[in-house]
């Protein structure tokens, strides 16, 4: 499941840097989750680093990208194989 930052943000900025993967930005009004990123933190945190700093709980699953966790861990394998593509050492 992908997550999805409802109309309550505050545009605190502090969801954005937490993102391990990138997933989270800017949108016109408030901060925007883009769901083919978003992993809900699985093989990287036990929990949902943005929900965690989310001063004002606004952060919720999205019913529109509902995916178990299965299909999250090999979401963020294929996000981490594409990373070591584009970035080798």
């Amino acid at each position: 499941m992908a997550l999805l930052i409802t109309d309550e943000c505050i545009n605190c900025d502090v969801c954005e840097p937490e993102c391990p993967n990138e997933a989270i930005f800017q949108g016109e009004e408030i901060y925007v989750i883009e769901p083919r990123l978003c992993t809900e933190c699985v093989g990287h945190f036990e929990t949902q680093q943005c929900v965690d700093v989310c001063p004002v709980d606004c952060i919720f699953v999205d019913p529109k990208h509902t995916e178990s966790d299965d299909q999250l861990r090999l979401k963020y394998e294929h996000l981490m194989q594409s990373a070591e593509t584009t970035n080798p050492d």
